[in-house]
């Protein structure tokens, strides 16, 4: 019965693999491509914002050296073209980093990079997050624009109208009219500001309303980073605080009489005489106002530093003899003949 039946199965055709396969391409492609989209890619809202913030910090250390060259010119000279310097500082970091397809000083570091997104969504898909074109030339232009010329004109509006007193003018003057539109401007663009950043830790993507518009999107650079962390100035930053908050704890329980005391062979001149230093409070060493005398010693105080010692330690001792202080008299000079 067995080798009846096994004998009526027919081996398969040659092409049989071949007419499977072109019979069930079709329905192979429409689920590939139901499924092909554009996969979200995470990147880290910390390092877009980190990014940022090196940026600026990087042109505040290039503009303090640029200022240090003019140190010796008339001072104040370049407060009047403080907005001339940062707009030439920024298009510097501009045409040396974004024209020329390289990240920023804070973007490379943050292993980022700016990815034209109309590109990517164009493809229609993306794998790792470090595929897609960078910025056009239009985008590198129009980001110069925004961001060297747009914060520069802003910066001049701003200083000229407070210059000119914009706000305190008529109340139907043209400048009082043209005062309550840059800050009706400047309260638009903050709303906007921050509707972009609830967008930004929402979705991760345009840290600014710039990046939005243009739609270039900070991308990973490279797929492998070291993120290499010195606790170096952390520890130093630990050391220090300790150390204040001891001395903070033993200021205070220091008695600064005996402590000048002992420290004054080491500080006092050996040339002078113990007539200049009769002269002088010994508490204040400086020559006092209203000279008070410490009994029974005679040691010459300032009214002040005598009292106040008097009333805080009982049982006070002159800071030159060593001996108790009883009571003090005001210091009588005798007329010079």
């Amino acid at each position: 019965m067995s080798s009846s039946s096994s004998s009526n199965v027919r081996p398969p055709a040659q092409d049989a693999w071949l007419q499977a396969y072109k019979s069930l391409l079709p329905q192979w492609q429409s689920i590939s491509h139901s499924h092909q989209s554009i996969i979200p890619i995470s990147i880290s809202r910390v390092n877009q914002f980190d990014a940022g913030r090196l940026d600026i910090e990087m042109s505040a250390m290039l503009k303090e050296q640029l200022v240090k060259v003019f140190s010796l010119m008339k001072p104040g000279m370049l407060f009047q073209y403080e907005a001339e310097l940062d707009a030439f500082l920024e298009f510097l970091i501009w045409r040396f980093s974004i024209w020329v397809d390289k990240p920023t000083p804070g973007i490379a570091l943050m292993n980022l990079r700016y990815r034209d997104e109309r590109a990517v969504e164009a493809r229609g898909k993306v794998r790792t997050g470090l595929e897609g074109p960078g910025l056009t030339v239009a985008q590198k232009l129009w980001y110069c624009v925004a961001t060297v010329g747009g914060q520069y004109i802003w910066a001049r509006v701003q200083s000229f109208s407070a210059f000119r007193r914009w706000g305190d003018s008529e109340q139907r003057s043209v400048a009082r009219g043209a005062w309550i539109l840059i800050q009706r401007i400047e309260g638009l663009y903050k709303a906007a500001s921050f509707g972009n950043l609830l967008l930004f830790l929402y979705t991760g993507r345009y840290r600014n309303l710039i990046e939005r518009v243009l739609r270039a999107r900070l991308v990973y650079g490279s797929p492998n980073m070291n993120r290499a962390v010195s606790f170096e100035y952390m520890n130093r930053q630990l050391v220090w605080n300790e150390f204040s908050e001891m001395l903070l704890l033993l200021l205070p329980l220091l008695n600064s009489s005996s402590m000048k005391k002992l420290l004054s062979p080491f500080s006092k001149d050996k040339s002078s005489s113990s007539k200049e230093d009769d002269l002088t409070c010994p508490i204040c060493q400086s020559s006092p106002t209203v000279p008070f005398l410490a009994l029974p010693c005679e040691h010459r105080y300032c009214y002040y530093c005598l009292r106040t010692r008097c009333a805080a330690v009982p049982a006070f001792r002159c800071s030159r003899c060593n001996e108790p202080v009883v009571a003090m008299q005001r210091h009588v000079s005798e007329p010079k003949q």
